[in-house]
C-alpha cells in the first residue's frame, strides 16, 4: 500500500483493490499548503475546524467518517476513538477522533488533533498498530515530548510525523526537529510517499519523514 501526505494532518491511504481513504482535508487559505483536490472513497474528520474537516478539498461521491465506531467499507475495517472532549474535561477541549485503518497487510492509526496523552483504555481500543501518523508540532496538538510518549505507548513499527511547522505552514508550530531529539534520532532524509506491505514493517520503531506532495 501506499501513504501520501499532503501536509498538515491530510494523507491520502491506498492499496489496489481497497478503498482509498484521505485523513483530514484542510482549507489551504487557512493552514498553507497547496489547495486540495483529492479523490477518495472514504474521508475521515478527526477534528471539527477547517485544519481537519474541509471536505470541499475531496471530490464528491466519498463515504463521510466523522463518529466513533467500527466500519468495514471497500475492503477496508475501520476504527474510530474518541478522546478529547468527553467527561470533565469536554469543556475545554475540542473533540478529537483517532482513526484506525487495517489494510488487511498493514494497520495504520491517524492520531488527528491529539492534544493529551491517552488513556490505556483508548490505548487499547486502538489494537496492533503498524504505522502510527502522529502530530508532533504542538499548535493545540501534542508536543514534542508527549508525542514520543504516545509512540512508546502504542509501539508502532513506523512512526510517520505530521502537524509540524513546514515552510509552506499558515500556523504557529514547532519544527520536527525537536520530536526526532525526543527519539534519539539524528537528520532524516524526506521521501515522497511510504510504501509498504506486512513484510516490510521492521520490528524495531523507526521514524520516516514525508515530504508533502505539490
Amino acid at each position: 500500500m501506499e501513504i501520501t501526505w499532503y501536509g498538515q494532518s491530510c494523507f491520502r491511504l491506498a492499496d489496489r483493490g481497497m478503498a482509498a481513504v484521505v485523513t483530514d482535508p484542510y482549507d489551504s487559505t487557512i493552514v498553507g499548503y497547496q489547495t486540495l483536490k483529492l479523490k477518495a472513497d472514504i474521508v475521515t474528520v478527526s477534528q471539527d475546524d477547517q485544519g481537519h474537516n474541509y471536505l470541499k478539498a475531496v471530490r464528491s461521491g466519498y463515504r463521510l467518517i466523522n463518529t466513533p465506531g467500527e466500519y468495514e467499507i471497500g475492503g477496508v475495517c475501520i476504527t474510530a476513538v474518541q478522546t478529547n472532549g468527553r467527561g470533565d474535561r469536554a469543556k475545554k477541549e475540542k473533540r478529537n477522533l483517532l482513526y484506525v485503518f487495517d489494510y488487511e497487510s498493514v494497520t495504520i492509526a491517524h492520531l488527528g488533533n491529539l492534544s493529551r496523552v491517552p488513556s490505556q483504555t483508548e490505548i487499547e481500543a486502538l489494537g496492533n498498530v503498524n504505522v502510527a501518523l502522529v502530530p508532533v508540532g504542538s499548535g493545540g496538538s501534542l508536543n514534542a515530548a508527549k508525542a514520543a510518549e504516545v509512540v512508546s505507548l502504542i509501539e508502532p513499527g513506523i512512526i510517520v510525523p505530521m502537524h509540524y511547522s513546514t515552510p509552506d505552514s499558515k500556523i504557529e508550530l514547532t519544527s520536527v526537529d525537536k520530536f526526532l531529539k525526543e527519539m534519539g534520532v539524528g537528520k532524516l532524509e524526506t521521501q515522497p510517499s511510504l510504501k509498504l506491505g506486512r513484510g516490510s514493517i521492521p520490528k524495531e520503531s523507526r521514524v520516516v519523514l514525508l515530504s508533502y506532495a505539490r
